[in-house]
């Protein structure tokens, strides 16, 4: 039997308006061409936001030199390691800038819409393919990860291709054992690269379990699955003794109704409603698909065929769902976690419009025949595709439409987490004076310090002297700079002879803090000039 055959007898399982698939060659040409796409839709004003402090986490990581980086590994971050050692050799190679360190998430979210686009072809025709691929595109949270300098985006490309592998050895007759060899390598470097991927593992074992083809192999899932998980023992074991680094999410972020449906993955309200639209479209016209089988006397695991809502609906719920349901006993939860889950949700949604096209389809009234004069009247099926294909490209151009703002919102200038790192830059490098001090706010969280200004672009603050500094990140077990208080600093003669003091301050959501003001004051400096920035303020202070 040829592998042509195998997917015929797949296909044969399938609705009868999914039975033709796409031809192998167009679907490459198309997965190739919508993955450029989205790469230039992730890339396009990449470059305006200032970073924010993941991204200096992952900046400042990057940049170390590779035994600091692996002492500091050993203590933190232990679980970002392998994208840290990917970032440092792409900084070698195209240097730091924002754009720079961020394209290889763009790059990411270009191999994730090609992967959807191959995927879906092996099911469907080429149009819904192509829907699927520019949802995956334009989808806010994919869109997001595809500008920013962490791992997220490259979760979701690892996902993609995953999948990928795993129908395309549903299709294969036999052992397909290289296939299996290349599910276990991909499986492995995911979790490496980001530890939940392993959640994956679950929503894979879904789809093996509902689909005949793949259920028959199911020793071959399980040994590549667990040889993939035994090699990444080391780092589960890191992510353990690390694990306080993630603490803090038990106070930062709740688990609400607007967190899981909205934020997770669509962002902006408007969006969040037409994608749930789809969503239960789709979801009900599945249901109503198992209703039908259940009453011919089957069973959805028994009907032969893999199908691609088992796929989707799969890599949707079940990686999510199994975190949100350990969340309130262990905090491991945020937003940015779904990410390699969102491609789920793009091709769900691209099953809802084609739920809308077939909705259309059987509501043609127009009753079919020959007319008096011998020409062929218009029948229910011409009528009714006219209204489908009008009703599909309506929920297309929604979800296009609606995507912009979102997309066009993530790329302003404080975008990210209310960051001006680039104002702080940009006024102390036009403002400061030879021998002038600076002092950073230190009392907010390190990831929120305004001193990571400096350390993502330290050449703005040349003329100023780091007043507080004790051990710069280069050089410290942790990510981010250790430094001392002001009155330790003072009476390490810190300040002597320095009458101009630069203090930036943080502000998030309209509060200002007034860390070490006091202090300061104390030693004899009081306030002359005053900045107010977007996430900032930045005072001088002169004896």
């Amino acid at each position: 039997m040829t592998s042509s055959a195998v997917g015929t007898a797949s296909e044969r399982s399938l609705p009868a308006s999914a039975r033709v698939t796409a031809d192998p060659r167009r679907l490459g040409l198309w997965a190739g061409l919508i993955g450029l796409f989205a790469v230039a839709a992730s890339a396009a004003g990449s470059w305006i936001p200032s970073l924010w402090g993941d991204e200096a986490a992952s900046l400042m990581s990057a940049t170390r030199p590779l035994p600091s980086l692996w002492h500091m590994l050993s203590y933190v971050d232990a679980v970002h390691g392998l994208y840290y050692l990917g970032l440092h050799a792409w900084i070698d190679l195209f240097g730091p800038s924002a754009f720079s360190i961020r394209f290889p998430s763009a790059l990411a979210i270009g191999v994730c819409t090609a992967a959807v686009v191959w995927l879906c072809g092996r099911f469907e025709r080429i149009w819904f393919a192509v829907v699927a691929g520019v949802f995956t595109a334009l989808q806010p949270r994919l869109i997001f990860a595809g500008e920013e300098a962490r791992s997220y985006a490259i979760g979701a490309a690892f996902a993609a291709v995953l999948l990928v592998l795993l129908i395309e050895i549903a299709r294969r007759p036999g052992r397909a054992t290289w296939w299996w060899v290349g599910y276990a390598a991909v499986l492995t470097v995911a979790i490496w690269t980001f530890l939940y991927f392993a959640l994956m593992v679950f929503a894979t074992l879904a789809i093996v379990l509902l689909s005949p083809e793949l259920r028959r192999r199911w020793r071959a899932w399980a040994l590549s699955t667990g040889i993939a998980l035994a090699l990444c023992t080391p780092l589960a074991w890191f992510g353990f003794l690390q694990r306080r680094q993630i603490a803090f999410l038990a106070v930062r972020e709740s688990v609400t109704a607007e967190v899981v449906l909205k934020n997770m993955w669509f962002q902006e309200w408007w969006f969040t409603a037409i994608a749930w639209i789809l969503i239960l479209l789709a979801v009900v016209v599945f249901a109503r698909e198992i209703v039908r089988i259940r009453r011919g006397g089957g069973r959805l695991w028994r009907t032969p065929g893999v199908r691609l809502e088992v796929v989707a609906l799969s890599w949707m719920i079940v990686p999510m769902g199994l975190l949100l349901a350990v969340t309130p006993f262990v905090a491991v939860y945020t937003a940015r976690y779904g990410t390699f889950s969102a491609p789920g949700v793009a091709i769900v949604m691209a099953l809802g419009v084609r739920a809308l096209a077939r909705i259309g389809d059987r509501s043609g009234d127009v009753p079919g025949g020959v007319a008096a004069d011998g020409r062929r009247r218009e029948g229910p099926r011409r009528e009714g595709s006219r209204r489908g294909s009008w009703l599909a490209g309506i929920a297309i151009a929604a979800v296009v439409i609606a995507a912009v703002p979102v997309a066009v919102l993530q790329r302003g200038p404080y975008a990210k987490n209310q960051s001006d790192w680039n104002d702080i830059s940009a006024f102390i490098s036009a403002n400061a004076e030879p021998g002038d001090g600076i002092v950073f706010d230190d009392g907010a969280r390190p990831s929120q310090r305004t001193r990571l200004a400096k350390a993502t672009d330290p050449a703005a603050f040349r003329n100023t002297t780091d007043l507080l500094l004790k051990t710069p990140y280069q050089k410290s077990y942790t990510w981010y700079d250790q430094t001392y208080g002001i009155p330790r600093a003072a009476g390490m003669g810190r300040f002597d002879g320095v009458d101009r003091i630069w203090v930036v301050e943080l502000r998030f959501d309209g509060v200002v803090d007034s860390w070490g003001l006091s202090d300061l004051r104390e030693l004899g400096y009081h306030e002359t000039a005053r900045h107010d920035g977007a996430g900032s303020v930045i005072l001088l202070y002169e004896r």
